[in-house]
């Protein structure tokens, strides 16, 4: 029986696509690089920014992280309440809640601002833990956030969590922790 769920972040609980998109674009213009259809930038949404900025632009590793930093200068001014939470969501965790389910966070986008975030938007009370990567890259993959916030938690059944999110990352992150039993119908009930 599954009690407790981790809902991903961007996508899934609020709609953050014009801050993580605007914050791209700032990033491409420091390289000269214009973007004429923004919603191009979407594919940014949910996984880690370095490995888009290589996978989309081409950058190599080194200049992927100082496309990160310069994001950033964007994101943390503008970008992070350029957001909004999805219509329903705060009946949706509250209701989760009474049921008695455990609710957490496990997000590829670095932990403080997911917390701020959170916090932002009065959803905090919902959640035991906000987990989120962390700025020095050591944890940036949805799996190692998914371990992280499990071990923070003393989570140590896979079979008692289900992971919620909106991307083939958040399925992929949830793999290696061995709760693969997530199938589309399950997601039906929540969301």
């Amino acid at each position: 029986m599954k009690k407790y769920i981790f809902f991903d972040l961007d996508g899934t609980l609020t709609d953050s696509a014009e801050g993580i998109t605007n914050s791209v674009e700032y990033a491409l213009n420091h390289y000269g690089i214009s973007v004429e259809d923004k919603s191009s930038l979407n594919v940014f949404v949910g996984p880690p920014l370095v490995d888009s900025f290589m996978k989309y632009y081409g950058f190599d590793h080194e200049k992927a992280r100082k496309s990160v930093g310069i994001y950033r200068e964007y994101f943390e001014t503008k970008g992070m309440f350029e957001n909004a939470v999805y219509p329903g969501i705060p009946e949706l965790l509250g209701s989760l809640k009474k049921e008695g389910y455990k609710l957490y966070v496990a997000t590829s986008k670095p932990e403080q601002y997911s917390v701020k975030i959170i916090e932002h938007f009065g959803l905090a009370e919902y959640f035991e833990m906000i987990g989120g990567a962390d700025m020095g890259e050591n944890r940036i993959h949805k799996g190692d956030v998914i371990r992280y916030v499990m071990e923070s938690c003393g989570l140590t059944n896979p079979d008692e969590i289900v992971m919620i999110g909106d991307r083939e990352n958040d399925m992929i992150g949830a793999a290696p922790v061995s709760y693969t039993h997530l199938r589309a119908h399950e997601t039906d009930q929540y969301l």
